[in-house]
């Protein structure tokens, strides 16, 4: 008998345990992404640099955007790299600055699946071909539970450093997601 009571117990235990599960993931819409920290994060190392440059650039000349690459693989980048230099150089077209839009050149360097890459020795045949005045290059570093950003706007004829600015993304879900190659 005591088995039997055991046994009938065991289903509504279970059943009782299915109530307690976990709260249900917040589903993803406008609201959910456009508070995300990775775009605002990109915009104001936009912003930084564009405080910083103010009065340094003619108008009438355009800036070239690199991809933002791996530093520990200068010619290797992610979607995150890709996206961050995306969102910088749209950042600083809205800001007016003049963005060459290097997808639409043939004369870049394009490596698949990487993007525009800008290495050191190209960056004065392209600023020249282009007519460019500044190139803006970035980096990024890897830990565990952070990405460390670097962005900086150089003058490709001198290799003088305009503007540069520093910072951190968190490495949460839609960050991580984003370096796996």
């Amino acid at each position: 008998m005591r088995k039997l009571a055991t046994l009938l117990c065991v289903p509504l235990l279970l059943a009782a345990c299915s109530s307690f599960t976990s709260p249900p993931k917040e589903e993803t819409n406008y609201a959910t992404v456009s508070s995300n920290q990775f775009i605002a994060s990109n915009y104001k190392a936009a912003d930084a640099l564009m405080a910083q440059l103010n009065g340094k650039l003619a108008t009438d000349k355009p800036l070239i955007m690199a991809t933002v690459v791996n530093i520990d693989a200068l010619e290797q980048t992610t979607t995150l790299g890709r996206l961050i230099s995306e969102q910088i150089s749209t950042r600083l077209a809205q800001g007016k600055l003049n963005m060459l839009e290097m997808k639409l050149r043939n004369s870049v360097y394009m490596k698949r699946n990487q993007g525009e890459m800008m290495l050191t020795r190209e960056v004065n045949d392209m600023a020249q071909t282009h007519k460019a005045q500044a190139v803006v290059v970035g980096s990024y570093a890897e830990t565990s539970d952070m990405v460390f950003v670097n962005v900086k706007v150089i003058q490709p004829n001198t290799n003088y450093v305009l503007a540069a600015h520093d910072y951190a993304l968190a490495k949460e879900g839609i960050v991580r997601s984003m370096l796996m190659q």
